[in-house]
C-alpha cells in the first residue's frame, strides 16, 4: 500500500466533512426523506480511490460515534449510528436518578460521602441515601430532590468552616526556619511544624488550594487562615485537607467561636502561645445559659443552647473564646411603652435591668445583647439596638429602694371633760 502523505490526509478530512454536510441534506419523496449521504459515499470512493474514500467514510463514521452531530437530522453518537439495534441494546437509566441530578450543584466535592454528584443522586433514587446531604446544593436543593422522590425535607442548618488558631504574629512563638514545600502536610511532617504549639495554623495554604469555592485565604499579614462564611458551601474539603486539625464546623451567622484546640494545659502553654486556651473554666462559668462545656481541655460550644451573649469572650483572660464584638447589641426600653411589669428583670441573667413596679425600668451598662428581654416584653417595649459604648461589666443593677409604707391615720384624742 502507497504510504499516504500529507495532502491525502487533507482530502480525506475534507472529504469526511463533505459527507456530513450531505447527510444534512435531505428532500421527502412520497413521504419518505432522502439524503446525498449514500452520494456522498460514492463520490468519495470514485474521487479519492478505495484507500483515501475508505479512510475519508471511517473518519466521518468515528466524528459522529462521539457525539458531533454529523448524521442525518444533526444526530450522533452510538444511538443514532446503530438505529435500530442500538435502541435495543441501548442501556436503561433511571429517570429518577436523572432528575436528582439535574437538582445538584455539579460541585462533585465529595462531602454527601458518594463519588460526586452522579454517584450520590444514583444512592437517592435507589433509597441507599437520604435526601438533604448535599451541602452545596443547600435547603432549595433539598426541596427539589424532596419532591421528586415524595418526601417531605427539615429545613437544616447551614454550616460553615471555622477556624480553631489565633497564633499569629508575636501571639505564637517561632520553633524553627522552615525550607520546604508551601504545603501544610509537608511542613507538619517536619517536627510537628514550625510553631512553638503543635496544634496551630501554619498557613502555607493547604486548606486554600483543597476549596473549590474560594471560600477560605490566608491572610497576607496574619499568615493563618480566614474562612469567608458567604462563600463557604460547607463541603468539608478544607476540613479534610488540614492536617493541624485546625478547621471544623460550626453553624453559619453565629459571633462566637472557639479560638483555640491545643488540649494541653497550664503555664507551659501560655509560654507558647498568649492566645491559648489554659482550661481555666471561666468560659463555663461565665455562660448563664449552660451551653459551653469542656471537652478533652478546650471549650466546646452548644449553639443550640448559645444565644450570643458573648459573656464567655467578655471572661476570657487570654482571648481564646472569639467573639465578633461590633455586632454586639444592647437593649432599649422604651419607656413611653413599658409598664413596670417586671418581666423583663426576671429574665435577665446579668442584671442589667433596674426599676421598680409599675415604673419604667431602665438597661445598664452590663447588658449583654442577648435579646430574650426583648422576647419576653408583652408590651414590644424592648429593642435590641447597635451598642453604644462598650460593656461594663461592673455595672451591676441597683436594687430600688422599698417604698416607705404610710404611717397609719391617728385617731384624734377626744378632750378631756372638767371636771
Amino acid at each position: 500500500m502507497k504510504k499516504m502523505t500529507v495532502r491525502d490526509l487533507v482530502l480525506c478530512a475534507l472529504m469526511a466533512a463533505l459527507l456530513a454536510v450531505c447527510a444534512w441534506i435531505s428532500f421527502p419523496v412520497l413521504e419518505i426523506a432522502y439524503t446525498l449521504q449514500t452520494f456522498g459515499v460514492f463520490f468519495a470512493l470514485l474521487v479519492l480511490g478505495g484507500a483515501r474514500g475508505t479512510l475519508a467514510i471511517f473518519v466521518y463514521i468515528l466524528l459522529g460515534a462521539v457525539g458531533l452531530p454529523v448524521f442525518t437530522g444533526f444526530r450522533g453518537g452510538i444511538d443514532a449510528l446503530l438505529g435500530v439495534t442500538g435502541r435495543v441494546f441501548k442501556v436503561p437509566t433511571n429517570e429518577k436518578a436523572e432528575a436528582l441530578r439535574e437538582c445538584l450543584p455539579g460541585a462533585n466535592c465529595g462531602a454527601c460521602g458518594y463519588p460526586g454528584c452522579d454517584g450520590y443522586a444514583a444512592a437517592v433514587a435507589d433509597g441507599k441515601a437520604e435526601v438533604g446531604a448535599c451541602a452545596v446544593g443547600g435547603p432549595a436543593c433539598a426541596a427539589k430532590m424532596g419532591e421528586i422522590m415524595g418526601v417531605s425535607v427539615n429545613a437544616s442548618v447551614r454550616m460553615v468552616a471555622s477556624v480553631a488558631c489565633q497564633g499569629y504574629g508575636d501571639h505564637c512563638k517561632p520553633k524553627a526556619e522552615y525550607q520546604g514545600m508551601t504545603d501544610c502536610v509537608a511542613a507538619s511532617m517536619v517536627n510537628n511544624g514550625t510553631k512553638a504549639c503543635q496544634y496551630a495554623c501554619l498557613g502555607l495554604g493547604t486548606c486554600e488550594r483543597a476549596c473549590p469555592f474560594g471560600a477560605i485565604h490566608i491572610d497576607p499579614i496574619k499568615q493563618i487562615a480566614v474562612v469567608d462564611e458567604e462563600k463557604c458551601q460547607g463541603c468539608k474539603k478544607c476540613v479534610a485537607a488540614c492536617p493541624q486539625h485546625v478547621l471544623s464546623m460550626r453553624p453559619a451567622g453565629r459571633t462566637v467561636n472557639v479560638g483555640c484546640h491545643n488540649p494541653e494545659k497550664g503555664i507551659a502553654l501560655k509560654e507558647k502561645c498568649d492566645r491559648a486556651c489554659i482550661s481555666c473554666e471561666a468560659c463555663v462559668k461565665a455562660c448563664n445559659f449552660g451551653a459551653i462545656e469542656m471537652e478533652n481541655g478546650v471549650p466546646k460550644i452548644d449553639y443550640e443552647k448559645c444565644v450570643g451573649c458573648m459573656a464567655c469572650a467578655d471572661a476570657c483572660p487570654t482571648g481564646a473564646m472569639q467573639a465578633n464584638f461590633e455586632t454586639r447589641k444592647e437593649a432599649y426600653i422604651d419607656p413611653s411603652k413599658c409598664v413596670g411589669c417586671t418581666l423583663c428583670t426576671k429574665q435577665c441573667k446579668f442584671d442589667a435591668i433596674e426599676g421598680a413596679l409599675k415604673q419604667p425600668h431602665k438597661v445598664l451598662g452590663a447588658c449583654t445583647g442577648c435579646g430574650l428581654c426583648a422576647a419576653k416584653c408583652p408590651k414590644k417595649a424592648i429593642t435590641m439596638r447597635d451598642r453604644r459604648a462598650p460593656r461594663n461589666k461592673l455595672d451591676k443593677v441597683k436594687k430600688a429602694p422599698a417604698a416607705a409604707k404610710p404611717a397609719a391615720p391617728v385617731a384624734p384624742k377626744a378632750p378631756a371633760e372638767s371636771k
